[in-house]
């Protein structure tokens, strides 16, 4: 059996070629609708972010009170107090720990110029505490007098100062930006 060719018919016509789809004049997206999403999106943002800030204080650091970590190292050694500092500064962090080789008081601060400021106070040797503190390159640069006390001041990690005081049962220093130390010289007389 052979294979029959069926008969021949012309061939049907091509189909003309479709018109491509094309958007009616107002189908189509215009920058003044992608303006207008964004500005949906954008203002609850704004005003979320207003509402934040001027009701709900959020710019300012979270502060704690170290009254805890204080009573912990007061048992201790004497520990040293800012008095009248005022309202600009604020304590972020109060960390009491002790260890064999004696006890460490930490008070993280943030003065009035939104900078950190660390205060430490121990009765750990201070051959073993400033360097652990200031860091192994820390170098004595002069002194700060405030009062009665002398203060040593160091050079310590990059871009830090340090004001450092040792007495017969504590070291205090104080650590904060190379700067300016102007807020570490008030800290250090507040005490």
């Amino acid at each position: 059996m052979g294979f029959v060719e069926p008969a021949s018919e012309s061939p049907a016509p091509a189909p003309a070629p479709a018109a491509a789809p094309r958007l009616a004049a107002r189908e189509e997206r215009r920058p003044r609708d992608m303006i207008l999403s964004l500005l949906v999106l954008l203002v609850p943002i704004a005003l979320f972010l207003t509402f934040y800030r001027v009701v709900l204080d959020g710019d300012k650091p979270i502060s704690v009170d170290p009254t805890s970590s204080i009573e912990l190292a007061t048992r201790e050694f004497p520990v040293a107090q800012p008095d009248g500092l005022g309202d600009g500064w604020h304590v972020t962090s109060a960390n009491f720990r002790r260890e064999d080789t004696g006890a460490t008081l930490r008070l993280g601060y943030v003065d009035p110029d939104d900078k950190p400021i660390l205060l430490v106070q121990s009765n750990i040797a201070p051959a073993t505490l400033v360097p652990a503190e200031v860091g192994a390159e820390g170098q004595r640069t002069g002194a700060y007098r405030s009062g009665e006390r002398t203060w040593m001041r160091y050079t310590g990690r990059e871009n830090e100062t340090a004001l450092i005081l040792t007495e017969q049962t504590r070291t205090i220093v104080i650590i904060g930006n190379s700067a300016d130390t102007t807020n570490l010289e008030k800290l250090a007389s507040s005490l």
